[in-house]
């Protein structure tokens, strides 16, 4: 996660910030996606080594093993524990990882970021965007968010698009630290709960 997001920082009452966490820990499902659980290290590797998955996302770890990615997972549990993160993969039927969803929260300043993946042969379906829209919705409903903070590579046109084409605003540039301390350059989108129920709606 990078230091420097999100960018707009209102403080949560102590009560809104207590809401968010508690939601977080109850969390359990993302559409159709549960929650990772240790014994999917394997399977979210496979996923996750593929360069065309892992390469624009500067959240995951590095280096990208199997052991790295178990810890990846316990991690995110503890997180969920905590009230700050979630971790949710999309099983297939023949035990395939064919997607990620990694939501981080901010709850002080009830805000939140996702990063995610699918598995290549869901590319270029639509499915992606659908499933980017209602995780954003869902963080907003189910986690009690006011504000989305989202961070796309200078060259990560696809992901570029679909934060313009859902109303993201575009607020700059910013330095995103991988887990390995080293840094890239980004860009920076955010949306509030406001304009996000101005322009999509809940439910």
């Amino acid at each position: 996660m990078a230091g420097d997001i999100p960018l707009t920082r209102n403080p949560a009452s102590p009560e809104q910030a207590e809401a968010i966490r508690t939601a977080v820990r109850s969390a359990t499902r993302l559409g159709d996606s549960r929650l990772a659980r240790p014994e999917d290290a394997p399977a979210l590797f496979a996923l996750l080594s593929d360069p065309a998955v892992h390469a624009p996302i500067y959240t995951l770890p590095r280096p990208l093993t199997e052991t790295s990615v178990a810890a990846f997972i316990e991690t995110h549990i503890a997180e969920r524990e905590t009230g700050i993160g979630l971790l949710f993969v999309r099983a297939g039927e023949d035990g395939r990882i064919m997607g990620y969803s990694d939501v981080q929260v901010w709850p002080h300043w009830a805000a939140g970021e996702l990063a995610g993946a699918l598995h290549p042969s869901l590319h270029r379906q639509g499915s992606g965007a659908r499933g980017a829209a209602a995780s954003f919705a869902w963080m907003f409903e189910a986690l009690r968010l006011d504000l989305l903070c989202e961070t796309a590579a200078l060259d990560n046109v696809a992901t570029q698009r679909l934060l313009d084409g859902l109303g993201f605003r575009r607020l700059g540039e910013v330095r995103s630290e991988r887990p390995d301390g080293t840094t890239r350059a980004s860009l920076v989108w955010e949306m509030t709960r406001a304009e996000w129920a101005a322009r999509h709606g809940f439910g």
